[in-house]
């Protein structure tokens, strides 16, 4: 099966989002892309497991790259997608996180046979899963020369505007420890929980930072997104953990992150349970002004942790640029509107173009 070209990139996304592809099962998905673009002479086209690289190798002096995942959360109730509200909206699973933005690849990698610069398009696996699997942290890892460029697009969801750089991602566990009796002589025990409660308070109160970093305002947040403790029903817990989040401003480090966290959460334990750097927005190169005068779009902060970092540790400027709300991802009511698929794919192909 090939994609019929002659048709638009909103209707290439609803095929895209009526092909389930939840994280681990993107297999007819990527079936497809290769199949479809295996047929143009202005591609090289690889595979490596589920993840897609085609290329043009036309001998240009700069290489742009352009880059989206091809899975999904679970679906809900919410594949094949639809169209409603007179068919000025796309609904459904992957709308927008982000096979809308992986349409408008598709489409333009077909069609766009002479570009100003070389162009990588890389469609790739396991974005919403752990990040061992993760397909761009496989090729950055094992393949870094097909990440190689001047400067990235991540078509992540970003209202069609464009969103510079990311914010770091860090989760901790605080541990609190304590010695186990009998409830009923509560007196001889020390409870590890109510140890805790010091910690859910400072949570509460915590005024997160907004930092500028090149222009762009990065808001943090730290939060508790889980508990665990407690031995049985009539036993005082010697032990308890809080699991918390904290997204930092792209000026830190994980080092810096975590020097934070163990001085708020002092003198508790504090263990690292996966980490992230961020990216900086990465809107200073002279690719990046070029992009978005070509796409006249606003540049904002990207919140949320997106792999324009992988970019980033590669020396690469990366930005974020897409169809869909992001706050609308991964919500049942997942939705993008068709003039947003129309703008960025029209975005693209005028920069692209010149």
């Amino acid at each position: 099966m090939s994609l019929d070209f002659s048709i638009n990139s909103v209707q290439i996304a609803k095929i895209l989002c009526d092909i389930p592809s939840v994280s681990g099962n993107e297999q007819e998905v990527a079936d497809l892309i290769q199949e479809s673009l295996s047929e143009f002479s202005h591609l090289s086209v690889e595979r490596i497991s589920n993840n897609i690289i085609a290329k043009t190798n036309l001998g240009r002096d700069k290489r742009v790259v352009i880059a989206g995942h091809i899975d999904t959360v679970p679906i809900k109730d919410n594949v094949p997608a639809k169209f409603i509200e007179d068919d000025t909206i796309l609904w459904g699973r992957g709308t927008v996180d982000m096979k809308s933005g992986a349409a408008v690849m598709v489409k333009l990698a077909a069609e766009l046979a002479e570009p100003l610069w070389d162009i990588t398009w890389i469609w790739y696996e396991n974005e919403e899963v752990a990040e061992t699997l993760n397909g761009l942290k496989q090729l950055a890892d094992s393949r870094p020369e097909e990440l190689a460029g001047d400067f990235a697009i991540l078509c992540e969801p970003s209202n069609a505007e464009i969103e510079g750089g990311c914010n770091g991602n860090i989760r901790v566990r605080v541990y609190a420890e304590g010695t186990r009796a009998h409830s009923a002589r509560a007196w001889l025990g020390d409870n590890a929980i109510h140890k805790l409660g010091s910690v859910l308070q400072a949570l509460a109160n915590y005024q997160a930072a907004t930092v500028n970093v090149d222009g762009l305002d990065y808001r943090e947040s730290l939060s508790a997104v889980g508990i665990e403790g407690g031995v049985a029903g009539n036993v005082i817990p010697d032990a308890a953990n809080i699991h918390v989040n904290y997204r930092f401003a792209p000026n830190k480090t994980i080092e810096d992150a975590y020097q934070f966290l163990t001085g708020f959460f002092a003198p508790l334990r504090v263990e690292i349970v996966d980490a992230a750097n961020g990216a900086r927005p990465g809107l200073d190169s002279e690719f990046a002004a070029v992009f978005i005068s070509a796409v006249g779009a606003e540049t904002r902060p990207k919140y949320g942790w997106t792999d324009v970092a992988r970019f980033a540790r590669l020396g690469i400027p990366a930005v974020n640029y897409g169809p869909g709300d992001p706050n609308l991802a991964h919500t049942d009511n997942e939705q993008v509107p068709v003039a947003q698929i129309i703008r960025v794919e029209e975005g693209l192909r005028a920069w692209l173009q010149g």
